[in-house]
């Protein structure tokens, strides 16, 4: 992308910018001008002021939001949600002013209701036009950048690999450039090598280039130094890839310790007082559960008791919060003799292990119950990922063997229900996919932790429990 491109953008950035800016001043006076025509030929003075105060804050909150740069401006849904959080606190702001100043009576509420949701209309709009702007540009080619790959070795290819797998279309690959190819190489993922690093630096004085991407091993640091070293002189932009374990963390961000700059693999999401909040949130909804389902829990044992011999409760040794064994307290499904602590083979579909009234209480939940106590006793959560059994296997392979990311789902303590049982994913993971998968959803969970989200999966509990699949 040459640099009148570059100028468009910024262009763009502080129209939208100025936009923001204008359109609730624009709300307010088009509200005054409909609701308020009396008012509209003197144009009052404490609305002016309203006006102003309003696009000068919504400018600020909304940069710090995040809000004016041509990677979010492409993602309409995502700036949508961050709008009606950053206005409302604006407009929530000017009524705590003019309620500290005593003049919120001054303000009808048809005028403050419609100045409200048209500004909301007049920030969308302003998007909405933003993304088909930028759309034809990107169809126009005015928006890719060209890019030449240092490295036609396993980092570079993995490097082209992970690019096309992010579905960006804001760049362009001209070619691959090694010290090797003094002699012809094939291509690297389709993409041709064009030559050595001396190529290189001819090819840029020819062709405009707007970045160059090292793709070498970060050991061969004296092979990286001299690559750098040659390429200093251009007037490009240059960057040095991740290296190889890089692409399995490219979701991670960076910050400063000191003067060194630093990769944050995982944070802690849940604060000293969330983690206070969500405990009363257990104890709350774990008593609120026993006294629910205290008579459904005596029927069950006294159902387990008559329907074969042995005790009504099982225990098994499960992982827990920071990878520690806890003991989970289940109704007994099984026939004694098939009961195993470590290692079980999870049960499947007719499975002959389990007895009449067992296949009854697993199909809905109600084997699960007794883990209240588990709750109240402060090993589980009502909500959090679903523990596992100690040594349980995917064709063969323990699960923290076939999911790298395994581990990290102990962050937070196990829970009786979970975002990945209601999105599908509970029930027997004899593959690796489905682990996978589980342990994906219980990531997104971990991340993206609220109380209302908690309540929300308690919710969705209720009517996967009914649906009862993959629950066997």
């Amino acid at each position: 992308m040459d640099k009148t491109n570059a100028y468009q953008e910024k262009k763009l950035l502080l129209t939208v910018r100025l936009l923001d800016a204008l359109a609730p001043a624009l709300a307010a006076w088009i509200a005054i001008m409909v609701w308020l025509p009396e008012h509209f030929a003197t144009f009052d003075g404490q609305y002016i002021l309203t006006m102003a105060g309003g696009s000068l804050l919504v400018a600020n909150v909304f940069h710090q939001l995040g809000l004016y740069s041509v990677r979010v401006l492409f993602n309409v849904p995502r700036q949508l949600g961050r709008i009606v959080v950053g206005w409302t606190a604006v407009v929530a702001v000017l009524i705590v002013v003019a309620f500290v100043t005593k003049v919120s009576s001054n303000f009808p509420r048809g005028w403050a209701i419609l100045w409200h949701f048209w500004s909301l209309g007049s920030f969308f709009a302003i998007r909405f036009v933003a993304y088909g702007v930028l759309s034809t540009w990107v169809k126009e080619g005015r928006m890719t950048r060209d890019v030449a790959i240092v490295g036609a070795g396993p980092h570079g290819r993995r490097l082209i690999q992970h690019l096309r797998q992010t579905g960006t279309h804001d760049y362009r690959i001209v070619g691959v450039f090694d010290e090797r190819a003094v002699r012809p190489l094939p291509p690297v993922e389709g993409v041709p090598v064009l030559g050595t690093v001396d190529d290189l630096i001819a090819y840029a004085r020819k062709t405009p280039v707007d970045q160059i991407v090292v793709a070498l091993p970060w050991a061969a640091e004296i092979r990286v130094m001299k690559v750098l070293r040659k390429l200093w002189e251009l007037p490009v932009d240059i960057r040095l890839a991740p290296d190889m374990i890089g692409f399995r963390l490219a979701h991670c961000a960076y910050s400063e310790l000191g003067d060194v700059t630093v990769l944050n693999v995982f944070d802690r999401r849940m604060s000293e007082e969330k983690l206070i909040l969500k405990r009363i949130e257990d104890i709350v909804l774990a008593s609120i559960m026993f006294l629910v389902f205290a008579p459904v829990m005596i029927a069950t044992a006294i159902a387990i008791k008559l329907d074969s011999r042995g005790p009504v409760l099982f225990r098994q040794t499960r992982y827990g919060f920071n990878n520690q064994r806890i003991e989970v307290l289940k109704f007994r499904s099984m026939y004694v003799d098939q009961c195993r602590d470590i290692a079980p083979t999870q049960a499947s579909r007719d499975d002959p292990r389990i007895t009449r009234v067992g296949r009854f209480i697993r199909r809905t939940s109600v084997d699960e119950l007794p883990q209240i106590f588990n709750v109240l006793t402060g090993a589980m959560s009502v909500v959090g990922p679903r523990p596992h059994p100690v040594g349980a296997r995917a064709e063969n392979v323990l699960f923290q063997e076939a999911v790298d990311e395994y581990a990290a789902r102990h962050r937070v303590r196990p829970g009786l229900t979970g975002w990945a049982q209601v999105n599908g994913w509970r029930g027997e993971t004899d593959t690796i996919e489905k682990i996978q998968r589980r342990v994906d959803q219980d990531l997104y969970y971990i991340e993206h932790w609220s109380l209302l989200f908690d309540l929300k999966i308690v919710f969705m509990t209720v009517f996967a429990v009914l649906r009862g699949k993959n629950a066997y």
